[in-house]
């Protein structure tokens, strides 16, 4: 199976993540980008990924919680840029209240996914950048890597599972 590669620029206060899934491109953009599917792998076991609502156009917000087994909940917004269906999106994103308001105490990250697909592979490519160093270190610190790789090992899963 593959795994999740990160690069760290510091000069750039940017996070790449690269994962090829055994999947072809259609059913791993519908996996990105719609609630239902979302739900089922975005979060790092124990943790649920719950969505409250997802636009997926330039202007439209994804809200989502990821919930813990305690009933805790961590509310997190995606506001799209771009979408450009099967090939990529960008948006902002922050930490939020259950309404979508910012939290204090740190920035929007801008997000930036491209899909690739050659036949029944995909490349995913996932590239946050922070508007300063510390935002970067802090969401590192918060164990952005290891849970964002475990949530790709739930969606490999999700693939094997769903792929034709």
């Amino acid at each position: 199976m593959y795994q999740t590669n990160y690069t760290v620029d510091k000069a750039a206060n940017s996070i790449k993540a690269e994962r090829t899934f055994a999947a072809q491109l259609p059913l791993v953009w519908r996996a990105w980008t719609e609630k239902e599917i979302l739900d089922q792998w975005w979060a790092p076991k124990p943790w649920k990924a719950e969505t409250k609502t997802l636009d997926l156009r330039p202007g439209g917000v994804w809200l989502y919680a990821m919930s813990g087994p305690d009933g805790e909940k961590h509310w997190s917004k995606l506001e799209y840029t771009e979408v450009v269906h099967e090939q990529l999106y960008t948006g902002h994103s922050v930490f939020c209240d259950e309404h979508g308001m910012p939290a204090t105490g740190m920035n929007a990250s801008k997000w930036h996914v491209q899909f690739i697909g050659e036949g029944d592979i995909t490349h995913v490519t996932t590239t946050l950048t922070f508007q300063t160093a510390a935002d970067m270190e802090r969401l590192i610190a918060m164990g952005f890597e290891g849970g964002f790789a475990m949530g790709h090992s739930n969606l490999d899963e999700y693939l094997q599972q769903h792929a034709v």
